[in-house]
């Protein structure tokens, strides 16, 4: 587990946290801008003198108590920032060279070859920083932080000065990353896509502190959170590859925790060309669910899931709006309705209901 207690206090602003995150995956840091987010990044890596006590599992970076602080160029870790931070009268390969001179040592061995190839940039080697693209730029800073041998990768906005098109070229590249390899990642960013396609662990912060954390699925789902997201509201929900209509190019996409969970619902969604099998991302977004008291017929919704109505919450987007959860099994998904249609609707907790999935969007 990662453990950090973190108070630091600054003129109009303090951070004030206590946080416990898992030793696997990656947990993103979200929130708006100015709430703490960066500023425990640095704290983490020791580069902002907070006071308390920060440990990686048995590995004690900090503890005031006992006097105790490591500091950052001891620390096994890799940060990335938004600027890819290159030298620039180095090529790819002498820069990826120089993160190897900085390990310590206390980190895992990382098979640098196989880093190159997750992020794709083999071509790159003999190329100079100034010849590449910023989203290049920035897969050549992930893959030298991973040269260092960290035990801990923190990435502090890496999308951010990126245009929409290179931060889809580079997120698929963050997805092969965290899928294969053994290092935590807290990952800050204000950014809900990239938290949605990514993270394992969420922590919502605001003004200094915390306040909550948990497994992304069930936090997107939680209606008493101020997530203000509008229209990216919505749910995240682990799937797997079901089948396949070849005719009609549809996967049929299994919801549920495990394979060996019993399965909560199924979607179609356009074939993503992966096997049956494949462990994927689907992400319903609440405008895009409609609810009804009855199954429907002589529609061109496919999806349509019986579940039941668990909660009721304003939309703060709008004072018209009403969000809706609606528990299908184990899982859960939002609806965003006029509060005149749920009136209509007669909804109330423990009310069977059918769910209606207009688009699914399949994040990997």
């Amino acid at each position: 587990m990662i453990k950090a207690r973190l108070h630091l206090p600054r003129p109009g602003f303090t951070l004030d946290v206590d946080l416990t995150l898992p030793a696997r995956g990656v947990t993103a840091l979200f929130g708006p801008s100015g709430c703490g987010k960066t500023t425990v990044l640095r704290a983490l890596a020791g580069l902002a003198r907070a006071e308390g006590r920060v440990a990686l599992g048995d590995d004690v970076w900090q503890d005031d108590a006992a006097r105790r602080f490591v500091p950052t160029h001891q620390r096994p870790l890799g940060y990335v920032i938004q600027e890819a931070a290159l030298f620039p009268h180095l090529d790819v390969r002498r820069n990826l060279a120089y993160g190897r001179t900085r390990a310590n040592g206390a980190g895992r061995e990382v098979d640098l070859d196989r880093v190159v190839e997750l992020l794709g940039i083999a071509p790159l080697m003999a190329r100079r920083p100034t010849t590449l693209s910023g989203g290049e730029r920035q897969r050549v800073a992930i893959a030298r932080a991973l040269a260092t041998r960290p035990r801990l990768l923190l990435m502090d906005e890496p999308l951010a000065a990126l245009d929409a098109r290179r931060k889809a070229e580079v997120l698929p590249y963050l997805d092969r990353l965290q899928a294969e390899l053994d290092i935590p990642i807290v990952y800050v960013s204000h950014a809900v896509d990239e938290v949605a396609r990514l993270a394992d662990h969420l922590v919502l912060m605001e003004a200094g502190r915390v306040l909550a954390a948990g497994p992304l699925t069930e936090m997107l789902a939680r209606l008493d959170l101020p997530l203000a997201l509008g229209d990216d509201t919505g749910v995240v929900l682990a799937a797997r590859i079901g089948e396949r209509d070849d005719q009609w190019h549809l996967a049929r996409l299994d919801v549920g925790t495990t394979a060996r969970d019993p399965v909560d619902c199924s979607l179609w969604a356009r074939d993503p060309g992966l096997p049956l099998g494949q462990a994927v991302r689907v992400r319903v977004l609440a405008r895009d669910v409609s609810l009804t008291r009855t199954p429907q017929t002589g529609t061109s919704i496919n999806n349509q899931l019986a579940g039941t109505v668990e909660a009721l919450a304003d939309d703060d987007s709008h004072p018209a709006l009403t969000l809706v959860r609606v528990r299908v099994g184990s899982a859960a998904v939002l609806a965003s309705l006029t509060r005149r249609s749920a009136h209509a609707l007669e909804l109330q907790p423990g009310l069977p209901i059918w769910a209606q999935v207009k688009s699914v969007a399949l994040l990997e």
